[in-house]
């Protein structure tokens, strides 16, 4: 189990410390407002109200022993790098942190965080990407450069076969996993059918319309695939 402390428990910490209960790791949520950590403290493994920009607290609460901290803190810049920086002096494993804004994130670069979120940015490239391609339904940027999609199998490559199609020879990307639909009975005894992620898909299997491909590359050739 990975235990892993999250700081600061507005809307976007807060859904993270949830989800990450929910995969079964063990979180440490905190939050100088009361309320905040009221409101998720059911939720998650331990909850506690405390000033992450004081070090004695953060060490009194034992976040030194954790595997992952995740800096949330969004509006208060100041207290943001202040309490990555303490993280990062304590010697926590892993440190990734929020960043609202380019001379925050280049600040966070030269201490070494080991991730660097930027919804804004993340956010504005799924957009951009769905309102281009409207054939890509998720977007998960890698790099400035890079990135994983998931996108319904374009009508004319329905039937061909990942061998015919040569993904990586024509189009210079690769194909991760391929989401299917298979039918199953409920218990109900109504015919449904079953989302089922295939890994590793064979290379002379046919592609059905209903399939769904998750794909990873460069901007640019995601682009010209997707169109």
């Amino acid at each position: 189990m990975r235990h892993i402390a999250v700081i600061g428990l507005g809307r976007f910490g807060s859904t993270v410390a949830r989800e990450l209960t929910d995969r079964g790791a063990h979180v440490i949520a905190i939050d100088a407002h009361k309320q905040r950590v009221d409101d998720i403290k059911e939720s998650v493994t331990y909850a506690v109200v405390a000033d992450a920009t004081d070090e004695q607290a953060l060490r009194g609460i034992g976040v030194q022993n954790v595997d992952v901290a995740v800096v949330c803190v969004g509006e208060n810049i100041e207290a943001n790098l202040l309490t990555t920086l303490l993280l990062k002096r304590m010697g926590i494993k892993k440190v990734w942190a929020r960043a609202i804004s380019p001379l925050q994130q280049e600040i966070l670069k030269t201490m070494d965080v080991d991730n660097i979120i930027n919804l804004e940015e993340e956010m504005g490239a799924i957009v951009a990407n769905s309102l281009i391609s409207p054939a890509i339904s998720k977007a998960i940027p890698l790099t400035a450069d890079h990135i994983i999609i998931e996108m319904k199998v374009p009508r004319s490559l329905v039937g061909k076969t990942l061998r015919e199609i040569k993904l990586r020879e024509l189009f210079k990307i690769n194909l991760i996993a391929v989401k299917q639909k298979k039918p199953a009975i409920n218990d109900q005894g109504d015919r449904v059918f079953e989302e089922m992620l295939v890994h590793v898909p064979s290379p002379d299997e046919p592609l059905k319309e209903e399939d769904i491909l998750l794909v990873i590359g460069g901007n640019d050739d995601i682009q010209k695939f997707a169109k």
